[in-house]
């Protein structure tokens, strides 16, 4: 495939997998030794895993003979947000929506932060507020780092949540291994992105 026949996609972008599913572009990069052009995307569903793959790959047509119900010319084809919302709304519905949104999140982030202390009174999670005003996500990372003695599951489900990721159920010491994982694969992909 030629390359240049493709517009290479953009950080955000969403596109739909030939079987179905949605993915979201992390971002695009180069392979160091070959130089090869590569598309880094996310799952928006199951474990929302991060995938590389060569562009070439990314565009490629759906084998016809193997999957001859395929829906779509592509392996991924961009899906505009529009047609994954029930109606795109008005200009001031958007609006409305995305302030609504904002409340939510900061209600959460009172709420997330806010611990009960035995005499009945309510305390902030310092670590949970650094991590919600962290500026990079070195920073963030550094303060799961940091955390590693005083982590609970707890701490692991709000930060999650703050987060957009998904960290299954399961032994403390593996779930923040997980989120580390998490946090340091887009403190990876920022890096790059910025460059």
């Amino acid at each position: 495939m030629d390359q240049r026949m493709e517009k290479m996609p953009v950080s955000g972008e969403i596109y739909r997998h030939y079987k179905n599913n949605l993915y979201q572009i992390v971002t695009t990069a180069k392979d160091a030794g070959t130089g090869e052009q590569l598309v880094v995307y996310q799952a928006l569903f199951g474990d929302f895993g991060v995938f590389a793959e060569p562009a070439a790959r990314f565009f490629q047509e759906v084998d016809r003979r193997k999957y001859p119900d395929a829906a779509q010319k592509r392996r991924f084809e961009k899906v505009e947000r529009q047609t994954l919302t029930r109606a795109a709304g008005t200009g001031e519905e958007q609006a409305e929506e995305k302030t609504a949104a904002a409340e939510s999140r900061q209600e959460f982030r009172e709420e997330a932060a806010a611990t009960e202390t035995a005499d009945g009174t309510e305390t902030v999670d310092k670590n949970l507020m650094a991590l919600l005003d962290a500026d990079d996500f070195e920073e963030k990372y550094n303060i799961l780092v940091s955390m590693r003695d005083s982590i609970t599951d707890k701490l692991v489900n709000d930060m999650a949540v703050v987060l957009d990721v998904v960290i299954p159920e399961g032994n403390l010491a593996d779930r923040y291994e997980a989120l580390k994982q998490c946090v340091r694969t887009r403190q990876r992909y920022e890096s790059m992105r910025l460059r």
